[in-house]
């Protein structure tokens, strides 16, 4: 488990808009959940947490108990890959979200090339993904759009969102 930092968990709500009144997350590979948390604190009104770890399951539930948010979050433990494969075939879509694969084993491309094959992030969504510098995202993945690219050390935060959609501010 690697959670975010606080300098790049930082940076990520800067990039989106304050108000999150309504949307649905999905938060992959979600570690600690705190990411979901501070979505849901914002006025996210659903998280679907997705890691494989059983650690982190438990790590997420607690968390998500101590701030009276599990009505609003559903937490999977199964890997990335089954979840975007069964979430596709249930046809859901997401207003936002958010990629934290472990850095440098290659889940970047593959995980973004799922999402889009997938149709997951709703067309009007905000796809962000936090990588290693080393791992660089191609620029586009079906009708997902590099966007926006932000250096924080090591780490990357990349956001993509539907061709033709403005870039994120």
């Amino acid at each position: 488990m690697r959670p975010t930092s606080g300098r790049v968990k930082e940076a990520l709500f800067n990039i989106l808009p304050h108000d999150l009144s309504g949307i649905k997350l999905l938060d992959l590979f979600a570690g600690t959940g705190n990411v979901s948390i501070e979505a849901i604190s914002r006025g996210a009104a659903e998280a679907v947490l997705i890691d494989s770890s059983a650690e982190s399951g438990k790590v997420i539930r607690e968390n998500l108990r101590r701030v009276r948010f599990t009505g609003r979050a559903k937490v999977w433990i199964v890997p990335v890959s089954r979840a975007i494969r069964l979430l596709a075939r249930r046809r859901e879509s997401f207003d936002m979200i958010f990629l934290d694969p472990p850095y440098r084993r290659n889940w970047v491309e593959a995980c973004l090339e799922m999402i889009a094959r997938g149709n997951l992030l709703h067309p009007s969504g905000t796809l962000i993904v936090e990588h290693s510098n080393r791992e660089q995202p191609k620029v586009e993945y079906g009708s997902l759009m590099l966007q926006d690219q932000r250096n924080y050390g090591d780490t990357l935060l990349s956001v993509f969102k539907h061709a033709g959609k403005a870039p994120a501010e």
